[in-house]
């Protein structure tokens, strides 16, 4: 098992704003399923980031730029835009650090030059 951890601030405040909307019943649909989907992709990470449904693999564009291995998981597939989130391992011992949640980039020649990942806590 894996320990998940939020990157900052980024994540950790899109998690905290969906997880209070959807609690207080006042989440749209599209929130309430990004909502559920990321909470079943973190799941899944933490029981075993190699799971056959998150379809994890490395973004070498985005290792290269970061100095540190970063993966990318599904949220869903075959939809447009669907939603990944990238990851590292760490910062410490068995820990998992989620640093990002984007639509599937569609731009084939550059597609994680616009991404922007948070900062590992």
């Amino acid at each position: 098992m894996f320990s998940i951890r939020l990157g900052i601030p980024e994540v950790l405040a899109l998690w905290t704003g969906l997880k209070d909307k959807a609690d207080s019943g006042k989440a749209t649909p599209e929130e309430l399923k990004r909502y559920k989907q990321l909470g079943k992709a973190m799941r899944l990470l933490s029981q075993n980031p190699r799971h056959p449904g998150l379809q994890t693999h490395e973004i070498s564009a985005l290792t290269a730029r970061y100095g540190m291995k970063v993966w990318e998981s599904y949220l869903e597939n075959r939809t447009p835009g669907a939603g990944r989130i990238f990851w590292v391992y760490g910062p410490g011992q068995r820990e998992i650090t989620v640093i990002g949640l984007e639509p599937h980039p569609n731009d084939k020649s550059n597609a994680y030059q616009k991404i922007t990942l948070s900062s590992t806590p």
